[in-house]
């Protein structure tokens, strides 16, 4: 089955593009915005509309397989593309990308996935959000000819050989709003939550680490109180953005310490921290990560460290998961470009016994959510996240929802 056209359109993200440098350098917030100068290139202002482009390949037989570029709100920064917005790089996927995806046959997602995402125009790579969504529409496309779910194109041509579809651990973000928010998540029982965004010392973590231990013990409290039934469980997890290694050095003595005792205030409840230490660089963030997950692993603390920062893409998954850097990696799925990146650094952190976590971010599409939960439940993640937007609720929906319909539909084949 052959693409006959290429429709592309403008879309909206569920959330918003924001210049992190600006925001480091103390852009101050004034209600939703933020006030001060721009400092990463393509931003005229600091938080600005998230964007998209739908990539629409219409086929032989007249059914439409669709995919979303989109790129991550952080974006433009710390070595990712540039800012990706519609109007300059719709022209550019009409001029170079269209008159080559037209006549391609879309009988084999692979293969072809694999082709877009190693494409090179004028000596330079695509931007990851272009190989992000032509191979979402490529995978789609697939399934449409195969009559299967995504889920299930993944389990066949990537020869994962397990009739058995299961439903996939969801991840939701709180946001600042971590009290009433936590509370949406605990009301509808998600496996694991709630993120809450401990992003500066002062004012999130404590100087002494006390706020977060305060903030745990009052969300095991919570659950406790609030939970319908008593075996409701969820999994805390936490991303903490490097703010433990500030304020104890990145020493991972004392970063272990310290997570004893945040182990004890999150009781009876698991714990996950994500990006516990972030010194800047690839190695150095990866070697402070691997002695700390040494170190819980040999003294029996039972926290479990999460990989995020500097493992964007799928060589830093593999160098993260090969050093043992984590229990779980993020696989922030815009960021590796191609989401047959995405399926391969699932299938490579299972092999390894490292904990996949098929992730991403706030400022992606319907769309985008619908393929990589597909993706999650056909290459076997551990958990994957609620997404896009910050509202909670909408994020749930979303991922829930697609993961039930595929696993009633790909279930009922496999009986």
């Amino acid at each position: 089955m052959k693409i006959i056209d290429v429709v592309l359109s403008k879309s909206y993200t569920g959330f918003y593009f924001d210049d992190q440098q600006a925001i480091k350098k103390g852009a101050k917030t004034d209600g939703f915005i933020y006030v001060g100068e721009t400092k990463t290139p393509g931003f005229s202002k600091i938080r600005i509309p998230g964007e998209a482009i739908s990539v629409q390949l219409v086929l032989e037989d007249g059914l439409v397989a669709v995919g979303d570029c989109a790129a991550v709100q952080y974006s433009g920064t710390g070595g990712r593309d540039p800012l990706f917005l519609a109007d300059e790089f719709i022209p550019f996927i009409e001029k170079n990308l269209k008159p080559m995806l037209i006549g391609e046959d879309v009988s084999n997602f692979r293969e072809l996935a694999e082709k877009y995402d190693h494409l090179t125009i004028d000596g330079k790579r695509l931007h990851t959000a272009i190989r992000y969504g032509i191979t979402q529409a490529l995978l789609n496309a697939t399934s449409l000819v195969k009559r299967l779910t995504m889920a299930e194109v993944i389990r066949e041509e990537y020869n994962i050989d397990d009739k058995n579809y299961e439903a996939v651990d969801v991840f939701t973000q709180s946001g600042d709003d971590r009290y009433t928010n936590a509370d949406k998540m605990i009301i509808k029982e998600v496996e694991v939550l709630p993120h809450a965004l401990i992003n500066h010392v002062e004012t999130k973590l404590g100087l002494n680490g006390e706020l977060l231990v305060n903030y745990l013990k009052y969300l095991s409290k919570r659950v406790l109180q609030i939970r319908s039934r008593e075996d409701y469980n969820p999994i805390f997890h936490i991303d903490v953005y490097g703010t433990i290694g500030i304020i104890f050095d990145n020493d991972p003595r004392k970063i272990v310490d310290y997570f004893k005792v945040l182990e004890d205030a999150a009781k009876p409840f698991k714990l996950r921290i994500e990006g516990p230490v972030d010194d800047g660089t690839r190695e150095g963030t990866m070697i402070a990560l691997r002695d700390i997950t040494a170190l819980c692993d040999k003294e029996g603390v039972n926290v479990e460290v999460v990989a995020d920062e500097w493992c964007n893409n799928l060589e830093d998954i593999k160098y993260f998961a090969d050093n043992k850097a984590g229990h779980m990696l993020q696989i922030k799925t815009p960021d590796l470009g191609g989401v047959n990146n995405t399926v391969e650094a699932i299938i490579y952190c299972n092999d390894k016994n490292i904990g996949a976590y098929c992730g991403g971010t706030c400022n992606e599409t319907n769309i985008s959510c619908a393929t990589t939960t597909n993706i999650a439940i056909g290459a076997k993640a551990v958990q994957i996240l609620a997404k896009p937007g910050m509202g909670v609720d909408e994020a749930i929906m979303l991922v829930k929802n697609e993961m039930n319909r595929v696993l009633a539909l790909a279930n009922r084949r496999g009986k």
